[in-house]
């Protein structure tokens, strides 16, 4: 079926996979705001970028992108999903480099280990950045821990640099009373939204074309339709568009309509989530806020 599908279209691979690919990537007006924020925090050396959204927005992807051209004086580590108590978050950070460590080793030990990395990494001209994704499921005091880390900086050169990508609910974290020494020290922020009708469309044909179609096998009403149902969010849009193109080969249809779309929904093949709780971000004209720092005071509005 998955051959019958790729020739039925004449498509070279999947247009609508759900994998992060940062050759699928669509620069949409705000994925290039998002991706200039990331790149703003390394240039800088920024000691805490945030770039927030909702799922499936493409975090994960610009993230990769960012990966495949970073310089070779960055020492990158990744860390996803990261959760635990006081000492854990040390463990993750130290795996994310490969750093070994005596077995039982205390929390001191720990964070003598990951110090003497940094500062061996800046003797060497390189300096080392850390990646959360996910990461609104560290909570308040994992955070003030992560901010405790970057104490590494002195001087007039910052050693370690953290950039953190999360669902909305990261803000409202950081934001916290509690959290009011975190927050200064992030020098930039960004919320990534979805699509609108029109970022939908383009989306969707990018991907078609990347896969080698014409762009043109989803009708305009059927691209409608699917921004309705996906809410512009690059995650449903991929799923809602391929099965589509399941349902079009099956019926021998090289173009798909908002029928088409409207039968795979009303075959209950999508499941719905809760809507946003406020206005689509993509709606709104793009805002970059930069914390009191250091580093900056520019406001890239």
């Amino acid at each position: 079926m998955s051959q019958f599908y790729l020739d039925h279209y004449g498509f070279a691979v999947r247009p609508f996979s759900i994998l992060p690919d940062p050759k699928m990537l669509f620069w949409s007006d705000r994925h290039r705001k998002a991706f200039a924020v990331l790149e703003y925090g390394l240039m800088t050396r920024a000691p805490l970028t945030v770039v927030t959204g909702e799922v499936g927005v493409g975090k994960t992807t610009l993230v990769q992108a960012l990966l495949a051209q970073a310089d070779e004086d960055l020492r990158i580590g990744l860390i996803s999903n990261a959760r635990g108590d006081r000492g854990d978050l040390l463990r993750w950070v130290l795996n994310a480099f490969d750093i070994q460590t005596a077995k039982g080793a205390d929390y001191v030990e720990l964070f003598q280990s990951f110090q003497d990395f940094v500062l061996g990494e800046y003797a060497a001209g390189k300096l080392v950045v850390l990646i959360f994704d996910e990461a609104q499921n560290l909570g308040a005091e994992t955070l003030e821990e992560l901010r405790m880390l970057t104490n590494i900086n002195s001087g007039t050169d910052e050693l370690l640099q953290l950039i953190l990508l999360g669902q909305p609910e990261l803000r409202d974290v950081i934001t916290r009373p509690e959290l009011r020494q975190f927050a200064q020290r992030v020098s930039a922020t960004f919320h990534l939204g979805g699509f609108d009708a029109a970022g939908t469309r383009d989306y969707i044909r990018h991907r078609l074309q990347q896969a080698g179609g014409s762009g043109h096998e989803f009708d305009e009403a059927a691209c409608t339709r699917i921004h309705q149902e996906s809410r512009g969010v690059p995650r449903m849009i991929n799923k809602i568009a391929d099965l589509a193109l399941v349902y079009g080969a099956a019926a021998d249809r090289k173009v798909i309509s908002a029928d088409l779309v409207d039968e795979l929904i009303a075959d209950g093949l999508i499941l719905h989530t809760a809507p946003d709780p406020e206005p689509n971000p993509g709606d709104r004209p793009a805002r970059l806020v930069l914390a009191p720092d250091p580093h900056s005071k520019r406001d890239l509005s």
